[in-house]
């Protein structure tokens, strides 16, 4: 069983939703689920999302993003330990595709920089769903919410896109193309936690 899941999109791409569809069937099935965020609502993840609001340095946000991390890994060993499975909605892999895209033209490698920081400080998810969609498509679902953010434009997403696609290699990933039905996507997500 993979008790250590995350999710990770572009904005839009239905992460958020198919998770807690999960989580519901999972505790349907018996299971302890825990369903968690990053950003936390931690002192730390609330910091996080006023550098995003802000438009702040780059840097300061990839080092706040990671620094909240760090501390969630905390709270996620613990329920680990616990025996529970944990669902998490954005994670590393977040900060690689949209602070690797903020960094591009100022670093070299922005990924690799950026995963060298978080290297034996956070834990590895035993898997990792990343919902794959075209920007463009992510942008109309999202069209109508009270405010966008920087990170919700089309531009910037499709380098945040293009970042993921390089990042999902391996195991630990699975690719789930964003556009089949909720109920699917569900299916799929319960189908690999419970292998």
């Amino acid at each position: 069983m993979n008790k250590f899941v995350t999710f990770e999109g572009i904005d839009g791409s239905g992460k958020s939703t198919i998770l807690h569809r999960v989580k519901k069937q999972l505790e349907s099935q018996g299971f302890e689920v825990i369903s968690t965020f990053e950003p936390t609502d931690s002192w730390l993840g609330k910091y996080v999302k006023k550098c995003i609001e802000t438009d702040s340095d780059p840097f300061i946000t990839a080092f706040t993003f990671i620094s909240d991390r760090i501390e969630h890994c905390r709270k996620i060993q613990k329920w680990l330990d616990e025996d529970k499975i944990v669902l998490c909605d954005r994670y590393a892999e977040s900060t690689y595709a949209y602070q690797g895209a903020q960094f591009q033209g100022i670093l070299k490698n922005p990924i690799r920089w950026l995963k060298e920081l978080s290297d034996g400080r956070i834990l590895i998810p035993d898997r990792t769903f990343v919902f794959i969609i075209n920007p463009e498509k992510s942008i109309a679902r999202i069209k109508n919410r009270d405010k966008l953010i920087s990170f919700e434009q089309i531009s910037f997403l499709k380098k945040v896109h293009k970042n993921y696609l390089k990042l999902a290699v391996g195991d630990q990933f699975y690719k789930l193309d964003a556009t089949k039905t909720i109920e699917e996507l569900e299916k799929i997500c319960c189908e690999h936690i419970l292998i």
